[in-house]
């Protein structure tokens, strides 16, 4: 009877194409030296154990130890994989407006594939993507976190909520073809904006994205002061938060992202602006900047070239002098800077050179590293996660040649990654 029944699992799992799981895989990793958190020194030789995605313990030196495989990162300083808070995948750099009516959404998965390993193998496990096609994001969200295709971990908004004809609206078109490529993620009044952060979270959007300002890339040269009404933030940034949503808000002018941070809005991306009255209200409630200096760095690349229109040329040239101060004009005021790139606006796998930009206005290479590790995880709201070296933590681990406490460059040439347990090769 016993191997009859043996038999009919055997072939329902041959008929379904399921099999009975794998035991779980131990790893040793031997590293030459561990930095657990930002805040730690190096600790000299230790020993990483990994089981099923998630780092068991770490133990000082090279002793004998139960795994079913060794990695040898004995000449390395192995970390925390990096968290860059604003990233967009599905898109690479280019000022070609026009692509928005002539290729489908679909194609930004496979854009998004591309650069999901591209950013992976440049040190960063998580990333939170920033605002994409209505479908793009979620399905390489679920690619990564199911191991389909290589990765990091994707927090994902969606598409960004927006005014009408504002940044992130579609314009620059025939008003027909506008109409055409509206995302539906549009909203005027206080009852529209909660309605449409309903529909995100709906959706599967695991933070809100809103365009609080105008945008430096968008066809538009009117200024990059506030779009919504008070009343229409502090609308969205309610609703999220009664959904357990953080918000995140493209801002640039300083009365726009005043206004973010009274209406409860988690965090300022970009920033460019910012003034003291804006910094105040950002210490205030609590609302952490992401500066994303290495988007600056990538549109002045192009200047001149034709990539992009002379209204875009010229918000870039106007920008240029402020972001060369911007986070320490923030840190002047005890405004927390978190890691953020804008990576898509350059190209994807550059996104650690932000930390360079960092350190040159004001922040130590501690400070960095902990604003692209611990502090992104806090951003998150996965502090208990990821972002540091700890048991119970997901194995989110990466290698450099040298130590970042010395010369954050080094994390610009990651020689090992590994993802929630699995190395990307």
């Amino acid at each position: 009877m016993q191997a009859f029944r043996s038999a009919l699992l055997i072939g329902a799992a041959a008929i379904t194409g399921l099999a009975a799981p794998l035991a779980a895989e131990t790893v040793a990793i031997r590293a030459g030296s561990v930095i657990t958190d930002a805040a730690s020194e190096p600790s000299g030789p230790a020993t990483i154990i990994v089981t099923d995605g998630t780092i068991v313990s770490i133990t000082p030196g090279t002793g004998p130890v139960t795994a079913d495989r060794e990695i040898d990162l004995s000449s390395k300083t192995v970390l925390p994989g990096l968290i860059d808070l604003h990233t967009h995948l599905t898109g690479d750099p280019g000022g070609d407006f026009w692509k928005e009516a002539t290729e489908p959404d679909e194609w930004g998965v496979v854009v998004g594939a591309k650069n999901a390993l591209v950013t992976v193998r440049a040190g960063f496990t998580t990333v939170r993507e920033a605002g994409s096609g209505t479908e793009t994001a979620f399905s390489l969200r679920r690619g990564t976190a199911e191991g389909v295709i290589p990765g990091p971990r994707i927090v994902a908004a969606g598409p960004a909520l927006a005014i009408i004809g504002g940044h992130a609206d579609v314009n620059g078109f025939r008003p027909e073809v506008n109409e055409l490529l509206d995302s539906g993620f549009t909203c005027t009044g206080a009852i529209e904006c909660a309605a449409k952060v309903r529909l995100a979270s709906q959706n599967g959007s695991d933070v809100i994205k809103i365009t609080a300002t105008g945008g430096v890339l968008s066809q538009q040269g009117r200024g990059l002061e506030a779009h919504f009404t008070p009343d229409e933030m502090k609308a969205i940034a309610d609703t999220a938060h009664k959904l357990g949503l953080k918000v995140m808000a493209h801002a640039h002018g300083a009365r726009g992202i005043q206004q973010a941070a009274e209406a409860g809005i988690d965090s300022i991306e970009h920033g460019t602006y910012l003034d003291e009255a804006a910094a105040k209200a950002m210490k205030a409630n609590g609302t952490v900047l992401v500066p994303t200096l290495m988007a600056l760095e990538g549109v002045s690349e192009g200047l001149g070239k034709g990539v992009y229109t002379p209204v875009v040329e010229n918000k870039i040239r106007a920008v240029q002098p402020l972001m060369a101060s911007l986070v320490s004009r923030a840190r002047q005021f005890g405004v927390t800077v978190a890691f953020g790139t804008d990576a898509g606006v350059f190209q994807h796998g550059r996104n650690a050179e932000e930390f360079a930009l960092m350190t040159k206005q004001g922040m130590s290479n501690r400070e960095a590293l902990a604003s692209a590790t611990t502090g992104a995880a806090k951003v998150l709201g996965m502090e208990s996660q990821i972002g540091r070296l700890a048991p119970g933590f997901s194995a989110d681990i990466i290698a450099v040649d040298g130590n970042p406490l010395d010369n954050v460059r080094v994390l610009e040439q990651v020689d090992f990654v590994m993802v929630r347990g699995q190395i990307i090769e």
